[in-house]
């Protein structure tokens, strides 16, 4: 059986007539940047993720780079982030000319180690910039309450996870700004790129719009350099339709997550395989089911061989990166990142994923760790 890692067609059939619809209302009110999509998606996202503040953008990685311009980030600063993420992490600090401050990840959870994030703080410091990946939320108390107290804002990168709870706590709402991508392959996917910024002050948000809008207020009066930020109002239809079934999508995530422990353990895999944790104070909502094995290239061979689709994600940490040369790292610096970078890999979990599929994927995972048992005797 052939299993795609995502399948956006699935989900895409049964709301196939309410989505042209929903195009068919803006191009017939001509409206295509800003106006009234737009507005009413920033309440709907705006009630839906407890905050006071939805502000729709073009991209995640736009949402990361406003929200650092909206802090008043430059040359010279520092953000403490981790080295294992996508890129726009690191490369939004970059494009102001600040320094990313790289630290090390928890093994278990993927995420940046919160104690390494703190012993990073330097007087120069001037943001903390956790990652909320493959929809498990960052330890963040530990984070928050050094922060508050040394006054350095926490962003969160929440692109990967939308609809995931620290503490029972909405992510998005906990640092002074969120970041959510809606990406194609998000769990809550535009059609194209598009992104949202969050935050729970006035001051902020205010001055987050201005700069979305190349600091223009009114029409040709600019009173900050801010940049091309906004979201296409087709974009915004077409999440506005989407929207109300995220809740029941991550559910769906969620389940197969389940069924795929019961696979595993049921298949005597558990002990070769390392699946994903979820601590009991966060709610996982498997943007990816990332699994590890110290063979991960030789089962990523196997399985492509068999039509399942897998994904590394990512298979070279931030300060191996060549761009990033000049920050001075090199191999080993941290080891946990560059354990998962070589270990990690994606395997299908989107919603619409059945149990049959489910069971090919873990019985193809199973013919392979026999096989190499087999081979080692």
């Amino acid at each position: 059986m052939r299993v795609p890692l995502l399948d956006l067609d699935a989900q895409y059939r049964p709301l196939r007539e309410a989505l042209l619809a929903a195009m068919t209302r803006v191009c017939d009110s001509q409206r295509f940047i800003m106006g009234p999509e737009i507005d009413a998606l920033e309440r709907e996202l705006a009630a839906m993720l407890g905050v006071r503040h939805a502000i729709a953008v073009s991209s995640g990685t736009d949402a990361l780079l406003l929200a650092l311009m909206a802090l008043d980030i430059k040359a010279g600063d520092e953000v403490v982030t981790t080295t294992y993420s996508f890129f726009a992490t690191a490369g939004a600090i970059v494009r102001l000319g600040a320094r990313p401050v790289l630290v090390d990840i928890d093994p278990a959870t993927f995420n940046i180690d919160p104690v390494q994030a703190i012993n990073a703080i330097t007087p120069r410091t001037k943001a903390i910039l956790p990652v909320h990946l493959f929809g498990l939320s960052a330890d963040l108390d530990p984070i928050m309450d050094v922060a508050v107290r040394a006054r350095i804002p926490v962003i969160e990168d929440a692109a990967q996870a939308i609809g995931s709870t620290y503490k029972s706590r909405p992510l998005g709402g906990i640092g002074v700004f969120g970041c959510f991508s809606f990406f194609p392959s998000k769990n809550l996917g535009a059609f194209g790129d598009a992104g949202l910024l969050t935050t729970e002050d006035e001051a902020l948000a205010a001055r987050a719009r201005l700069l979305r809008t190349h600091g223009m207020q009114p029409k040709y009066f600019h009173h900050l350099v801010g940049g091309n930020f906004r979201m296409d109002a087709l974009q915004a239809a077409v999440l506005r339709v989407k929207a109300p079934h995220l809740e029941a999508w991550t559910e769906g995530r969620r389940r197969n997550a389940a069924r795929y422990r019961r696979l595993f353990r049921e298949s005597g895999l558990e002990g070769a395989i390392a699946l994903p944790i979820e601590p009991p104070d966060r709610r996982h909502i498997f943007n990816q089911f990332v699994i590890r094995t110290s063979e991960r290239d030789a089962l990523k061979r196997h399985m492509d061989g068999l039509g399942i689709g897998t994904e590394i994600y990512y298979p070279v940490p931030f300060h191996l990166q060549p761009c990033f040369a000049d920050l001075g790292h090199r191999r080993g610096d941290f080891p946990h990142a560059e354990r998962a970078a070589d270990e990690s890999l994606a395997i299908p979990i989107y919603g619409e994923l059945t149990a049959a599929q489910q069971e090919a994927v873990v019985a193809a995972i199973g013919q392979f760790v026999h096989q190499r048992v087999g081979a080692s005797r």
